[in-house]
């Protein structure tokens, strides 16, 4: 299949990841250019060129930073970037695109053009992307959600045709069957506020282990102010680690505070915790839940310090093998690449029957044959 995939522009699609969407959207690249399909990401200019890079504009979330005039360039660099790609893809020879961009314009746009489009709803709805949304006409577009948090989030906007968890590459989130001998608890991931850094810092004061924390630092005056003041030799800041320094911290650490202070469409930081054996100590929000049972994982009540210290306590008492376990049989990267092809075939089918029908002949839409290149 010739598959185009619409990033979104804020950061680049390359190491080390902004987020669980700039890692999604590489591995669900790389893994269809491995599995022979031809590939094209549209994404902005720092992104991995051995993706199949087509830059369409600069990162964007440096311009939002400032005055509102700043954040005004980066919409409308964002909205040009869009418009110009969408009107280019009429005219292209793609079999399906993907749309992964959580902007408004390429879904509003689906129905002009020739092949299937597939979006994929990675966040709760928002008022730009929920707007595009309902203007969407296409008859040949599907939605997909991460999760059925997500799709139930949505369901009063759109219906998601599948169901699809996001997967990740389960040989670069090795198996640890032990902790680190100094023992130590883990927090990674973006630092903002809906990420709640701050609780997990508190809590780990009361369980009585050092915490360590890795990811970008998003919102800067959130460190600033809430975070940076809690650092100390108990709670210590390493940094935005590449993939491998990453890997090797998470699978060191006897358990995993996650803490999000907003509906977790997904949580990529769970399934990778889990693949390296790290029980998971949550608040239960959005799809956690969907992802952690009592073999691997303990919930505790969302906001609640208390309630997250007794859950990571109960958790360092969980099995590593039975988290590695949890994470083969539902979040491996196989399972979901596997979903996403059948699905674009689906998609693609149906083009093909309603063109023979029509008795039309769509640009960018071969009949799908067994043994045809890409396929």
């Amino acid at each position: 299949m010739r598959i185009a995939i619409i990033a979104h522009l804020k950061h680049p699609i390359a190491e080390p990841f902004a987020g669980g969407l700039e890692m999604h959207t590489h591995l669900l690249a790389r893994s269809l250019r491995d599995r022979g399909h031809h590939v094209t990401v549209f994404a902005s200019a720092c992104s991995d060129a051995a993706l199949g890079l087509e830059a369409i504009c600069s990162e964007t979330a440096l311009d939002e930073v400032g005055t509102a005039e700043a954040q005004d360039v980066a919409f409308f660099k964002e909205h040009h970037a869009y418009l110009t790609l969408m009107n280019a893809l009429r005219h292209s020879s793609f079999d399906v695109v993907h749309n992964n961009s959580l902007h408004y314009l390429p879904v509003t746009l689906a129905d002009s053009l020739p092949m299937p489009m597939v979006t994929t709803l990675h966040t709760p709805p928002f008022c730009w992307l929920e707007s595009g949304v309902r203007l969407c006409s296409a008859k040949n577009h599907g939605f997909v959600g991460v999760s059925n948090a997500v799709a139930q989030a949505w369901s009063h906007v759109a219906h998601a045709e599948e169901i699809i968890l996001n997967g990740i590459d389960l040989e670069r989130f090795a198996f640890r069957p032990e902790a680190d001998a100094g023992g130590y608890l883990v927090w990674y991931g973006r630092i903002v506020p809906e990420k709640g850094l701050h609780f997990a810092i508190e809590a780990a004061e009361k369980i009585g282990l050092p915490l360590r924390i890795a990811g970008p630092i998003l919102d800067q005056e959130y460190y600033e102010k809430r975070i940076a003041p809690m650092l100390g030799a108990s709670a210590r800041y390493l940094g935005h680690l590449g993939h491998a320094e990453l890997a090797v911290l998470v699978g060191g650490a006897r358990t995993f505070l996650c803490t999000p202070a907003w509906d977790e469409p997904y949580g990529l930081v769970v399934a990778e915790a889990l693949a390296c054996g790290v029980p998971v100590a949550a608040f239960a929000r959005g799809a956690i839940p969907e992802i952690l049972d009592e073999s691997c994982g303990v919930l505790a009540v969302p906001d609640d310090v208390l309630s997250l210290a007794g859950a990571g306590l109960a958790a360092l008492s969980l099995q590593r093998r039975a988290c590695r376990a949890r994470a083969e049989h539902l979040c491996d990267a196989r399972r979901m690449v596997g979903a996403y092809e059948a699905f674009y075939r689906r998609k693609i089918a149906n083009q093909t029957e309603e063109a023979r029908l029509d008795g039309i002949t769509y640009p960018g839409v071969l009949p799908f044959v067994a043994g045809h290149p890409g396929v």
